[in-house]
């Protein structure tokens, strides 16, 4: 495995996550793409610099405490912009990876259908665009001699215009592949198919949940984006109805926006559904954080007002008072075990009598009506 030193970077008197659930969110997300974190560091700022996002003092601190590591990869939690990236790769000569080029490197290991693949090329060509400067500097200064001299401007401009051609390429075969997804989608509703899409935060259970409701052959580990292309499977109800379940890739807080983007055509699937079943991770402290980041996503792709059931998954995991705060606040929302089938009949339960008195009832046949 890659090893990795880690640097988590927040801002001093600024709201927000507590710096150790940060360190671990990266920790999982640097596992997931396989590496291994030698050492770490949090590092609380004022306010970012320019050109090393750290102040030199830090940098120096940190280049100190590298030199007999050896790290193959820094790795930091906030987004640095190419002059960032190239002057603090020059200061620990180090490869440097932001929390954007960590989560498309896993995105490109996990993805498996022709989908899934153009949608992680168009988003790794989209972030690669502005640092193609820098990789050709890269290039010169580390080869030099023999090769490296010439045009270089020129071939950098060709450069562009190569990543620019293949960019409007990818974003033709996404619009071929959402044509095909609507006539699939069609297919579905002149069959009346009730479909359920599963949502949550990344590895809050969801391929775990389609598994034991299908009895599919999904993988399941204990990864953040183990699933990235979406799997949809048949499951038959208490009283013999079947409906479509589908399990969509997982949600992350301030996921970059090009990723959104990249992935609107996956993530569309949501907003034709019928029913959406959001799972949480109960057992994990900031899961009414991993609820807003839900709720917001579902907004970003205007899919809010669908019909939602809420899935407290790994109730196993966690002691009776807690359960309790949790109720309090989900009082609507089920306590499940993905794992061990605990809450799965009321699950399906609530899901069929939903289905028996019209709510979920072909929703996306109305709205096309």
């Amino acid at each position: 495995m890659e090893k990795v030193y880690l640097v988590v970077i927040v801002r001093k008197g600024k709201k927000g996550r507590n710096a150790g659930d940060i360190l671990e969110e990266m920790r999982e997300l640097i596992y997931s793409s396989r590496g291994n974190v030698i050492d770490s560091m949090i590092v609380r700022i004022d306010s970012p610099t320019p050109n090393y996002f750290l102040k030199k003092g830090k940098l120096f601190e940190i280049g100190e405490r590298i030199k007999n590591l050896k790290p193959n990869s820094f790795i930091t939690n906030v987004e640095l912009s190419p002059v960032q990236a190239r002057n603090l790769s020059t200061a620990l000569q180090c490869k440097i990876v932001d929390r954007t080029g960590l989560i498309l490197d896993i995105f490109a290991q996990h993805a498996k259908s022709k989908d899934g693949k153009v949608q992680v090329e168009l988003a790794q060509l989209t972030y690669l665009l502005p640092r193609l400067s820098d990789i050709w500097e890269k290039f010169s200064r580390l080869g030099g001699g023999i090769g490296t001299r010439g045009p270089g401007e020129q071939m950098l401009e060709y450069d562009r215009r190569k990543v620019r051609r293949r960019i409007a390429k990818l974003h033709d075969d996404l619009e071929r592949l959402k044509t095909h997804r609507a006539l699939v989608r069609k297919s579905r509703q002149r069959k009346e198919f009730t479909v359920c899409s599963i949502v949550g935060y990344t590895n809050a259970g969801k391929s775990s949940l389609l598994r034991r409701l299908t009895g599919a052959q999904v993988i399941v580990e204990d990864k953040l984006f183990a699933t990235l292309d979406p799997i949809t499977r048949a499951f038959e109800l208490p009283h013999g109805k079947r409906i479509l379940c589908t399990d969509t890739v997982g949600f992350l807080l301030d996921l970059p926006h090009s990723l959104i983007k990249s992935f609107h055509a996956t993530l569309e699937e949501i907003t034709e559904t019928d029913i959406v079943l959001v799972v949480l991770d109960c057992a994990n402290p900031e899961y009414p954080l991993h609820y807003e980041v839900v709720q917001r996503t579902l907004k970003e792709i205007n899919a809010q007002t669908k019909p939602q059931i809420i899935a407290l998954n790994k109730v196993d995991m966690i002691p009776d008072e807690i359960r309790e705060g949790i109720r309090r606040d989900f009082p609507d929302g089920i306590f499940i075990s993905a794992k061990n089938g605990i809450g799965i009949d009321t699950l399906t339960e609530r899901i069929e009598e939903g289905v028996a008195r019209g709510e979920y009832k072909n929703s996306v046949t109305q709205k096309n009506e």
